[in-house]
């Protein structure tokens, strides 16, 4: 019997790499441009993993659209300028690569479903030896926005993975959601921008706090099974 194809999608902005105070920063960059009152970064962290105007839309309500649209181009000006700083860092969390190894090397194909630009992307997995790494990359340039299933089913049509051997990977709400939606696995991570309670109500069928958690939670065959459980 031929085991199904087994892939392990990961979010990426507080599941793979710690970005929050780059984003933070270029949020309040965005909104002095405009003459915005600055939002508390509490509030620019719970909005991180939606795509970036969305993100603009939940966090200035009060806004019109088209501010949404405006205030997104801004912050992907000063997004770009921080980025090119020599401040600049965005560090994977401890044993990232440790368990893309693992995954890879017990069969899984591996997957990225972000709020991030492609091209935000590329420049992460470059910055950190990941190139080559995953076999699918989804991202809203091409997708509707989490918590919509869409990013899910693409990446699974791309590798022909069915839901039943997929496992969503991410430290938000709107993964666990995505995840659900999509009817996959959805093993919510404690070290990232969601309280873990919060990831438990939104329906993750596993909470990890470390990635040497995570391997143990999708161990084996049975791990799409367990996580699903």
């Amino acid at each position: 019997m031929v085991t199904p194809l087994r892939l392990a999608v990961f979010d990426v902005d507080g599941t793979l790499v710690d970005s929050q105070h780059n984003i933070v920063a270029a949020m309040l960059v965005a909104c002095d441009a405009h003459g915005l009152c600055r939002p508390p970064a509490e509030a620019v962290r719970r909005v991180i993993g939606l795509s970036l105007v969305e993100a603009v839309a939940a966090l200035l309500p009060e806004q019109e659209p088209i501010a949404h649209e405006r205030i997104a181009e801004s912050y992907k000006d000063a997004f770009v300028t921080l980025r090119s700083g020599p401040g600049w860092t965005e560090p994977l969390f401890p044993g990232a690569v440790a368990a893309l190894d693992a995954l890879e090397a017990d069969g899984w194909a591996l997957g990225l479903a972000t709020g991030k630009s492609r091209r935000g992307v590329d420049v992460m997995i470059e910055r950190h030896g990941l190139t080559g790494r995953f076999a699918t990359i989804q991202t809203p340039d091409t997708n509707p926005g989490k918590p919509n299933p869409a990013m899910l089913r693409s990446a699974m049509a791309e590798v022909g993975a069915d839901a039943s051997a997929t496992v969503m990977i991410g430290d938000t709400t709107f993964d666990i959601l995505m995840a659900r939606a999509a009817n996959t696995g959805a093993v919510a991570v404690g070290w990232g921008y969601h309280p873990v309670g919060e990831l438990r109500a939104a329906g993750a069928h596993a909470v990890v706090g470390d990635y040497a958690g995570l391997l143990i939670e999708l161990a084996g065959e049975a791990g799409c099974a367990r996580a699903r459980s």
